[in-house]
């Protein structure tokens, strides 16, 4: 029988040579014993490993990964596990391609135990920090991991805490790094870490993230098994979160709202119908179908879709962006400060609500939540796009003589032009469909604009909406 013996440290590429060559004399993996450096010495003696031999020896990258991580784990008869997985690759190379396969099967579970293992250490391990005479402060932990990782998984920590100092001490060993390489030690007794301040601020931190409506100890127990605790400052406080859960989660009931907001059944109507994709006969059907579109994500968060108004066969169209959120709660365009400055400077140019259609490029309101409120956000050229079908309908039906376009959005979902709005002001352009449309200015944007440029370019909407006027008059 030929005994290998294996060094603590670095054991995985000290099997690797060895392996290498006894499986190049095709030495019968029966015949090996690998030891490690705990392993009784054997009562009947052992041979040495014989010279290498002549044969090549063949391992894929896949298979290499794959020993490492088995390497780590606790199974006292890996070493051999694996010596025969390489001598069998020799002739059979595309066995680990096979899950079903006994060996592979093992292999595998074997590396997955280690790699949750490594997962468990970097979640798990806690800090102590230690006096230190440097420049670099110091820190120390203890863990006690299942399998022997210490090697596999403390270079995280050296790339993490690169800036400390810092040793990991457990069953197997310790790790010492101090800003270059790490250095492992053979086994110690635990060392007497001192308290840490900074777990007072971590168990603030689980507190506080701690949600007692959504208990499932089970899992907690599976996700942060219990031989971990005793090593966690955190797990002291989770008896008594537990036990305070109950009162939690009823002062939460009490303190929650009771009526739903006034627009939930209109979310809640519209979401519990189908949308309708099929060619309308006529403008009305176009509306039914547009309350139940989903072309794009806009409609998940807004109230409803907001349809046009106006006379069906108005000789005037005017296009806005996208509804606000007071056309949103409402189901009507320009009901908003918007609106009522677009139906005020509509007035003073003698355009006739009852001979126009008022519409919108987009149906439903983006927005960004602020608080209570919410703020509105342009859409995107995926929203005007997809949109676009429903906009076609409107013109389609309605048949206007002239479109005003109020807007670099409005103007783009007509035209298909994205060029800059100010040089194209006051002048028209032919639509998808060739009818004219009369650029201007969306009344949001003179809202926003200083006193003395918001004078200057009401006047100049004015002007637009009175050659509308005069066009389809």
């Amino acid at each position: 029988m030929i005994r290998v013996q294996l060094p603590r440290f670095a054991r995985f590429d000290a099997w690797r040579a060895a392996a290498r060559d006894l499986a190049s004399a095709r030495i019968p993996p029966e015949t090996v014993t690998w030891a490690d450096p705990d392993t009784p010495a054997d009562l009947f003696g052992a041979d040495p490993p014989p010279s290498p031999g002549d044969q090549p020896v063949r391992a894929t990258q896949d298979f290499l990964q794959l020993a490492r991580q088995v390497a780590s784990h606790s199974d006292p008869e890996r070493w051999s596990l694996l010596y025969a997985a390489l001598i069998r690759a020799q002739t059979d190379r595309r066995f680990l391609d096979n899950p079903a396969d006994p060996t592979t099967d093992r292999l595998t579970r074997l590396a997955k135990s280690v790699r949750r293992d490594i997962h468990k250490m970097h979640a798990f391990v806690r800090f102590h920090e230690l006096p230190s005479d440097g420049p670099r402060r110091g820190f120390g932990a203890w863990f006690e991991p299942e399998h022997p990782i210490l090697e596999a998984g403390t270079p995280f920590f050296a790339k993490r805490f690169a800036d400390m100092d810092w040793l990991i001490a457990t069953p197997e060993g310790t790790a010492r790094f101090t800003g270059s390489a790490i250095a492992y030690d053979d086994p110690a007794p635990r060392p007497d870490l001192p308290d840490d301040a900074s777990h007072g601020l971590w168990q603030t931190y689980f507190a506080n993230i701690f949600n007692p409506a959504r208990i499932k100890t089970q899992a907690m127990r599976s996700e942060m098994p219990m031989k971990y605790w005793k090593n966690l400052p955190e797990t002291r406080l989770i008896p008594d979160m537990l036990a305070d859960a109950p009162r939690r989660v009823q002062a939460m009931r009490d303190a929650g709202a009771t009526d739903a907001p006034a627009f939930a059944p209109k979310i809640t109507a519209r979401l519990r119908q189908q949308p309708d994709d099929r060619p309308p006969d006529s403008l009305a059907q176009a509306q039914t179908q547009a309350a139940r579109c989903t072309r794009c994500d806009l409609c998940h968060a807004a109230t409803q879709t907001v349809w046009g108004k106006g006379t069906t066969d108005a000789p005037l169209m005017i296009v806005g962006e996208a509804p606000g959120d007071h056309e949103d709660l409402q189901g009507r365009p320009f009901v908003g400060p918007a609106g009522q400055l677009l139906h005020r400077t509509m007035a003073q140019a003698n355009v006739n609500p009852d001979r126009a259609w008022l519409t919108n490029a987009v149906k439903h309101f983006r927005f960004t939540p602020r608080g209570k409120r919410r703020m509105h956000q342009t859409p995107d050229r995926p929203h005007i796009e997809q949109c676009r079908w429903w906009l076609d309908l409107e013109r389609r039906f309605t048949a206007p003589r002239l479109t005003v376009a109020l807007g670099a959005t409005a103007a783009f979902a007509l035209t298909g032009n994205r060029k800059p709005l100010t040089p194209r002001r006051g002048t028209i352009e032919p639509a998808f469909d060739q009818g004219p449309v009369l650029i201007t200015w969306h009344p949001s944007l003179i809202l926003r604009l200083p006193p003395d440029r918001a004078e200057a370019a009401l006047a100049e909407l004015r002007a637009d909406l009175t050659r509308a006027a005069d066009l389809t008059a």
